[in-house]
């Protein structure tokens, strides 16, 4: 199945989770609101009834929280009744689906979680969210107290990090998902515990690390120089140590830090709008980030629901986007724009209107020193290869697994 061409439909099962990681973008996270079986199923039913607005050869359902194993008996009964639809319907989707989770892995090893993979495996991804060291997981990915749901903060020392509880199952997850990725998360704090983090994650047997910044205005002074200097650290250690034969992080991409071509790369850079989310109250939006526990200061977009559908009104302004549309200038003509991310939800919540079309320009020192990085990645490994007589071998191994869907 490839799922770049898949339609990813996202069910927001809860909005609790154990953990009240720092950078975490959900800031309306709470215990009340959970997904009921009833909406849930009416969201299964708009959907599959609605074959032909939705004429992805392949379909991705994806599981989110908070944490979304918190409600495994809600999804393995909505899982249930998805596969039982699709063949019942005779669905185009039918052996042609998979089960998408991320979570932060505490509950990976229950009863419960384990008989929902067996039952599922085939059709099945599972990220499971480790930052790194202990030292590194442990900064942001902190315990969630009693305090912290009246708004009281606990002190520095008080904070109880989750690497312990994660760790443990990480050997189970890797014999069952031995090709799954982990997803890395990069705060100013955390900056300069990457090149450790990572070698640490391949230390554990996790072949690929997905890695990124956060999108908000969190950078201060200095953050972008400090970056460099760790995925430079980490570029040597990865090519000194052999792990590029082997291993992934996905800060080195051979094709980022070029002139954007207006031609070929001026859509979108995620999906907003092609996919569709559902809450616990049976609200659409064109992604989670539309969401009101996304935002900080903007109205959630909602674009219909499980009773009335999908306004397709609502949706329109997110088929129109493209990257220059909302791009400013500065951005248009930057000398290394490709490979330059943003999320749409944080563009709309850090415009100065309500627009959706004010691109964010937050992590533009930190894409510019992931290039710099990343140009010295390819070149010192360039070098080795072309030393040792393995250039065309490794360019040719690499075109063939670059080829391979996910």
């Amino acid at each position: 199945m490839d799922v770049d061409t898949a339609k990813y439909i996202t069910f927001i099962v809860t909005k609790d989770c154990q953990l009240a990681c720092k950078y975490c973008y959900l800031v309306g996270k709470n215990s009340k609101e959970r997904m009921s079986w009833e909406v849930a199923k009416q969201a299964v039913d708009y959907i599959l009834a609605h074959e032909s607005d939705m004429p992805e050869e392949a379909v991705v359902w994806d599981f989110i929280g908070g944490e979304p194993f918190l409600e495994i008996d809600l999804i393995d009964k909505v899982c249930d009744y998805i596969k039982i639809e699709m063949y019942r319907r005779n669905h185009h989707w039918f052996n042609s689906y998979r089960f998408s989770f991320s979570t932060n892995g505490i509950n990976y090893h229950t009863e419960k979680v384990q008989q929902f993979i067996k039952k599922n495996s085939t059709h099945l991804s599972i990220g499971i969210t480790i930052d790194g060291t202990q030292r590194k997981h442990d900064l942001n990915r902190i315990w969630k107290t009693p305090e912290m749901e009246r708004g009281i903060m606990p002190k520095p020392e008080e904070e109880r990090g989750s690497y312990a509880d994660v760790v443990k199952n990480i050997p189970l997850w890797l014999e069952q998902f031995p090709d799954d990725s982990t997803k890395v998360t990069i705060s100013s704090a955390d900056i300069p515990y990457i090149c450790e983090s990572v070698l640490h994650l391949y230390g554990l047997g996790i072949h690929e690390v997905n890695i990124n910044v956060v999108f908000e205005d969190v950078w201060k002074e200095g953050d972008d120089s400090l970056f460099q200097e760790q995925l430079m650290q980490l570029a040597d250690a990865i090519i000194d140590g052999g792990y590029y034969r082997d291993y992934a992080c996905s800060f080195f991409a051979e094709h980022i830090g070029k002139p954007m071509d207006i031609e070929t790369e001026n859509q979108n850079w995620c999906g907003a709008g092609m996919m569709l989310a559902v809450d616990a109250a049976g609200n659409f939006y064109p992604c989670t980030r539309f969401a009101a526990y996304s935002l900080r200061s903007k109205k959630p977009i909602i674009i219909g629901n499980v009773h009335d559908g999908i306004n397709k009104n609502l949706l329109r302004p997110f088929l129109t986007l493209d990257r220059f549309t909302q791009s400013p200038r500065k951005c248009i003509e930057c000398e290394v724009a490709s490979g330059c991310a943003w999320c749409q939800g944080e563009n709309y919540d850090a415009a100065h209107t309500e627009t959706i079309y004010e691109r964010s320009t937050a992590i533009c020192l930190m894409h510019k020193a992931r290039v710099r990085a990343n140009n010295y990645y390819w070149n010192k490994l360039y070098r080795k290869l072309e030393l040792e007589g393995l250039r065309e071998d490794y360019d040719e191994n690499h075109r063939k697994s670059s080829q391979t869907p996910c």
